[in-house]
Formats: C-alpha cells, structure tokens, sequence
C-alpha cells in the first residue's frame, strides 16, 4: 500500500497524521511519500517520520520528493493538505477586507479570505486530480484537508473524476463539547449530523433513546455555559439546532454577528476562535515565525502517541481491512441531502469498507437550516465557477454575495475590495501560470461591462508561486 502526503511540509498537521497512521497496526508496513514546494520542512519531517518508524520498530518506507507526479505514482491513497501562498497570501486575504469593514475571525472558509484561499487552491486541485486520474492505482482515494473544503470539494466533484472525501474534524470536538456540557459519554451519543461543512447541524442527540436536546439546551442558557459558544448558542435559540463549528467560524458564514460594533462586542469578545478579529491568521503567523528559528521536530519524541480524532487513518484502515467505519464527510450532493442543490458539496454520514465510500441520503434538512446552509452554497458555487474559470468577474461577485460582506459594503465597495486582493497577491511575487483547466459546461464567464479602472481581467489568470506549508 503506497500513501502520498501532499502539503507534507506542514510541521503541525503532517506530524499528526503520520502519527495516526504509524500507530494504526494495518498502515505500519505502508510505503509513504511525502510531497512538499518548501523542502527545509519537508527534509526536517522526512527525517523525524523515519526517526519514529525506526524507534517503533516498524516496516513502514518513508522518502520525501519535490515532484508531486511523483509521489502519487502507483498510490492507494492521497492526502492533501496544501496551504497555496502560505501565510503571506493569508495576511492580504485577512487585512484587506478589514479596511473595508469586513471583519473575519478565521478568514478560510467563507468571505473574501476564504474566496481567495479558493482561487489559489482549486487550481492546484485540480491538477493535482488529473496526476490521480493518470498515474495513481485506478481505485486511488483523495482525501482533502485543505480549505475551504466546501469550495475545493464542489470544484472536484464539478471538474474531476476521481474518488474523493473532504474530512473536518468539526463534528468530533463538536461532540466533546456536547458531551461535556450533557455529561454523557461522547462514545454514547447516538447522533445524526448533516448540512455543509463548517455548517452541519445536529439533527438528533440521544442517549439510550432519550433526547438529549431539552437538556442540552437548557445548560447552553447558563452563563458559565453560553460564554463559552455565543454565536452557536445564539443560533440554535433561533434555529433550533447546534451545528458543528466554533463561535469565530459560525459568525463568519451569517450576517448577524460580525456586521456591527455592537454585535462583535456582544457575541465576539471572547479571544482567540471564540470571535477575535484576526484570530487565525495571528496564530499561523505566530507559529510560522516560531518554527523559521527553530525545528521543534528535533526536540520531539519519536514515542507513538494514539490515534487523534482524525477521521484519515480511519477511512484508509477501514479500505484496507473491510472492518466498516462511518464518519461525517465532505461529498458531491448527488442526493444526500434533497433540499440543497445538486452537485453542491454537502456533509453527511459516510461509511468505508473493503468497497469504498458509501455516503448516506439524509432526506430534507428543516427548511431553516437549508436555508442557512444555501447562503453559503450560492457563494461556494460562483466562487467555485470563477476559480475553474478564471473569470475575475465572479470572484468579485462570489464576494458581493457573501453574507457577511453584503451585510458590511455597497457592490461598489465590494469591487473595489475584490480588485484590490487580486492586486495584492500578484504584486511583488513571481507569478505562475494557472494550470489548464477543463471547465465543465455549465460555467460561462461573465459579460458585465468593468470599470477600466478596476479591471482585473487578465491578471487573474495567474497566481502567486506555490507554497505548500
């Protein structure tokens, strides 16, 4: 069995996975290739993976390449998780908005940072699909980690054949705060989760055939309870249901919470993911700037730890055994949930075995949270369609259309935001040419006359230089 890590240069990430995958006794004697553009990290990771097999005793083969084609030659299995422009094109896709008044927390997912973060990676994603499609084992598996996974995962289902699932961990930490909070054993918790990802809605919680909502609700409304998840909790007193992600993601995805000074001094004060502006990127910055003067991999441990939360090593142990398992992934709608659109990206309950993925239909999500889930999948579509296209003009309109922007600017202002982030990655930066892109038929570019003097047009049509971190 041949897995390739793509993106392996990631210090934090990389190095939990790799755990996971060396400490599950079905992937011990794998062989793993670890692909990455910034090759200190990627020789520093390399090093300390063969540290771990040969400490552990174990058969696994490790080498490391700056080929990508490379690494997915003749693999099972390829994990992406690539970060394009690193955290450079972060701080443009963080600090431009805000001179606009559009304030984000984590800026990866959704808003004109996780736009961006799009039109950087789809590209590569797609070419990326097409190195699967043409060197890896017929049957190969993508398994995407890389953000924003609702818009990466439309762009593949929408522009590729391969086989692939977008994995979060959103719903297992999500179940430990619910777990705390009901005080019930999360392995007891008997649950259906189903929507977008970053955007998943609890739809049952029980125990023993119980409900746990009346009471799960009613420690959300204590104080020591709600400041914990104010914009979560505040959503599901209107809405009904608690869906999967923090505080600072959530008020990004609606326009509630971070349009107005009120607002972010009422529901975004807590620090850090619990609503600080600025949040994520001043963490990713923080440890970048860490680990560029030292390698914190030299002073770790080679000693196993156990498996994390991560679903990865799961899926490929169930592939590789036909021991089933079932997680919340990341799919093309092809009717899992029949109240959103088809062909969007979707969450739903997904079981692996010996076969493959089988996700599962889901039905009707209550109107209300379709609703809420659809704001974000129209944005996810036209972000999607300009990525694959190329097309500026859809980009800036993904960004009008944004919840959270359309509730901060006028479409004016938007454009102007829109032009200016284009500007911002292009200059001063090596450009390189977008790869070919076979878009499907239903996107057409757009005719809208542009004022010239933010006409963005073919500059788009190149990005910065790769940087996988």
């Amino acid at each position: 069995m041949k897995v390739a890590i793509i993106g392996a240069g990631s210090i934090v990430f990389a190095k939990t996975l790799l755990n996971d995958m060396l400490a599950t006794p079905a992937l011990q004697d794998a062989e793993y290739a670890l692909m990455s553009r910034t090759e200190p990290k990627l020789r520093r990771m390399e090093a300390f993976t063969k540290r771990m097999v040969k400490e552990n005793g174990l058969g696994a083969k490790v080498w490391a390449t700056l080929d990508r084609r490379d690494a997915i030659k003749d693999a099972d299995y390829v994990i992406c998780m690539i970060q394009v422009g690193g955290v450079d094109a972060f701080k443009i896709d963080y600090e431009i908005p805000l001179k606009y008044g559009v304030d984000q927390c984590i800026g990866d997912t959704l808003g004109p940072g996780g736009i961006m973060r799009a039109a950087r990676s789809i590209p590569v994603l797609v070419d990326m699909a097409k190195d699967i499609d043409e060197v890896a084992k017929p049957d190969a598996i993508l398994l995407n980690y890389t953000n924003p996974m609702g818009v990466c995962c439309y762009a593949l289902g929408a522009a590729t054949n391969v086989s692939y699932v977008g994995l979060c961990h959103g719903v297992q930490t999500t179940l430990d705060l619910i777990s705390g909070y009901v005080g019930v054993p999360k392995a007891e918790i008997d649950f259906e989760c189903a929507g977008i990802n970053h955007m998943a809605w609890f739809l049952k919680l029980e125990h023993n055939g119980k409900d746990l909502y009346p009471l799960f609700k009613e420690r959300c409304e204590k104080p020591e309870y709600y400041v914990n998840e104010k914009v979560r909790i505040e959503v599901m007193r209107h809405f009904g249901y608690f869906m999967t992600e923090s505080t600072g993601h959530l008020s990004e995805y609606i326009p509630w919470f971070r349009s107005s000074k009120r607002a972010l001094e009422e529901f975004c004060d807590e620090p850090g993911f619990g609503g600080e502006s600025g949040a994520y990127y001043t963490w990713s910055a923080d440890v970048a700037r860490k680990y560029a003067e030292v390698d914190p991999l030299e002073f770790e441990s080679p000693k196993l730890d156990p498996r994390s939360a991560e679903y990865c090593t799961y899926v490929l142990e169930a592939k590789e055994t036909g021991n089933p398992f079932q997680l919340q992934g990341n799919v093309r709608n092809d009717g899992y949930i029949t109240n959103l659109p088809m062909g969007s990206c979707v969450e739903v309950p997904v079981y692996v075995d010996k076969a493959g993925l089988h996700p599962l239909r889901v039905g009707d999500l209550p109107h209300q949270l379709a609703a809420l889930n659809q704001s974000n999948v129209t944005v996810q579509t036209v972000a999607g369609q300009g990525s694959l296209s190329g097309d500026p003009e859809l980009i800036m309109q993904a960004i009008a259309m944004d919840p959270l922007t359309s509730a901060c600017c006028t479409l004016r202002e938007a454009r102007e935001l829109a032009a200016e982030m284009l500007e911002a990655e292009n200059e001063g930066k090596k450009l390189r040419p977008t790869p070919k892109i076979d878009v499907p038929k239903d996107v057409k570019r757009a005719a809208v006359p542009v004022d010239p003097a933010l006409a963005i047009g073919k500059r788009f049509m190149t990005l910065i230089e790769q940087k996988t971190d």
